[in-house]
């Protein structure tokens, strides 16, 4: 079985703390106390602003040496530009996470319900001027886009379309790029996940992701699985369900 890569959506939560993080663990070290249990984190936080590289350094030293991050690109250039006349934004957004290196995992695109199918010639444009050396994952959230045309766009552009698990979105399983990204989202009307624990259960549905992603994984492809605070209420237990699935090693105290 190839490698499998599993973890939350971001890691700046000071209700994680007495479950996940030590009693008195402080804001600047939740990330290494992180990184003890999970190989891989979607950031969150570059969807909303550009960090500053030193801040990205930090994050690289403050990890283990298997670590992987993966990135939301800023908004800036998937929601308020729409992917157009947004090149210094993505000049700024590669070059601010560019002391990852090695630790540097799939960027992610995330377009709001508004990106429709009359967008699909931006995204062409901008993933023909994307630089080289990039793992791109695109999250759609209108149904209207989840087509042949932007499954062939994807493909030909070796660019996978995201697995999300969201009440608005129906099952995919056409994989469109040679590794696959599985985002838990949840529903945000009926999950608050700012209490530390488990609202709803979803043991099932767990279960069932990890049948679909040993699938993947028996055809050696490499494979990104992300939970939201939104989708349990406690997205570390809800990862160390799916290792537990997948027969992974458990290291959630």
């Amino acid at each position: 079985m190839t490698k499998i890569h599993i973890g939350t959506m971001g890691w700046s939560y000071s209700f994680w703390i007495g479950k996940l993080y030590t009693a008195g663990c402080k804001p600047e070290e939740y990330l290494s106390e992180y990184s003890k249990h999970f190989d891989t984190v979607e950031v969150d936080s570059t969807f909303y602003r550009i960090p500053y590289k030193s801040t990205v350094a930090k994050w690289k030293t403050q990890t283990q040496p298997e670590f992987i991050f993966s990135a939301k690109f800023p908004k800036a250039i998937t929601h308020d530009k729409r992917l157009v006349d947004c090149e210094e934004e993505l000049k700024r957004f590669l070059e601010s996470i560019s002391p990852l290196q090695e630790k540097t995992g799939p960027l992610l695109l995330q377009f709001p319900p508004s990106f429709k199918s009359t967008n699909i010639p931006a995204l062409k444009e901008f993933l023909e001027k994307m630089p080289h050396g990039h793992r791109l994952a695109v999250e759609v959230r209108n149904r209207e886009l989840l087509s042949s045309e932007l499954n062939s766009l994807l493909r030909d552009n070796r660019v996978t379309l995201v697995f999300t698990d969201h009440s608005s979105t129906q099952e995919m399983e056409e994989v469109t790029g040679d590794f696959v990204y599985v985002r838990c989202e949840g529903d945000r009307k009926k999950v608050q996940g700012t209490s530390g624990k488990v609202e709803v259960e979803k043991i099932d549905d767990v279960k069932n992701w990890a049948d679909r992603i040993k699938r993947y994984a028996d055809k050696s492809m490499e494979v990104f699985v992300y939970f939201s605070k939104y989708y349990t209420g406690y997205p570390p237990s809800d990862a160390e369900q799916l290792k537990k699935a997948l027969k992974l090693t458990v290291n959630l105290k």
